[in-house]
């Protein structure tokens, strides 16, 4: 895979992809501020998925879980510049307004549409990539020009930025049942719930009467089935949706698990 990344700090990116496609699953440990310059990328989460292509702006906040799946297109790679924004930068912005955050009931992607003064706040720091020198506070003035502009068209942003509590003990089996699909370690499905790994593995043992790898791999493969047969849909995006992480593997479990292969299972709904 031909990827290169550029950074004017550890918070500020430009991403470039050029191989077919990256697929990763990722927890967001800091809110991301994205605009794409070229490309395409599929997110999928629990409940919704999205498409975003050259010129879009969008906002992932922290502590969500999703697929994300890049692509070059139209012969170009897949090119963005990444801001993200801290807690320690959010902490500082926020020390001195008299903001009290609601919590958010439903975690969403935020999407801009090419507003032009977050176009132009992140258009900006594109020649910076290429300087060896910047004055020191530029990236910094310019992730608080960022802030500025989204709290300035969006009125209900601080209630997700300017929350800085951490994810609080929740029900295990309602979390695991809408996130099965996410590839990632048990250590961060126990911080999402509120949990150690140790309470974490006590606790899904319990609820589920099962061990979470069994349990998950179980779960993505019935989910599999089910997009296979009602959905027909292709091996290829199945198996990047729900968790697994190369083909040949997802084909040998879903055999093992049905008798069956993905193919052999579409050729007999065609006839």
């Amino acid at each position: 895979m031909e990827y290169q990344a550029k950074y004017i700090t550890e918070d500020i990116k430009l991403s470039c992809y050029e191989d077919k496609f990256f697929k990763s699953d990722i927890m967001f440990y800091h809110h991301m501020l994205i605009w794409f310059i070229s490309g395409e990328t599929k997110i999928v989460q629990s409940d919704a998925t999205y498409i975003f292509k050259k010129g879009d702006i969008f906002l992932i906040p922290r502590n969500q879980l999703a697929t994300i799946i890049n692509y070059p297109k139209d012969g170009q790679p897949h090119k963005t510049v990444v801001m993200h924004l801290s807690q320690e930068k959010l902490r500082d912005f926020y020390a001195n307004l008299d903001i009290k955050p609601k919590a958010v009931q439903k975690q969403k992607i935020y999407t801009f549409n090419n507003h032009p003064l977050l176009e132009s706040c992140l258009s900006s720091v594109v020649p910076y990539f290429e300087m060896e020198a910047l004055p020191e506070d530029i990236a910094s003035l310019k992730i608080t020009e960022a802030i500025t502009i989204l709290r300035t068209i969006d009125k209900e942003i601080d209630h997700v930025l300017a929350n800085f509590e951490e994810p609080g003990k929740i029900d295990l089996v309602d979390y695991m049942e809408k996130n099965f699909m996410f590839n990632l370690p048990l250590e961060k499905f126990g911080y999402l719930t509120g949990r150690s790994l140790t309470t974490f593995k006590r606790d899904f043992s319990k609820a589920f009467n099962n061990t979470p790898q069994r349990w998950l791999t179980q779960k993505r493969l019935e989910m599999a089935h089910y997009q296979f047969v009602e959905k027909k849909r292709k091996p290829i995006d199945v198996c990047y949706e729900t968790g697994f992480e190369n083909l040949s593997h997802f084909s040998f479990a879903f055999k093992k698990q049905f008798g069956y292969a993905p193919t052999e299972l579409l050729n007999q709904l065609k006839n």
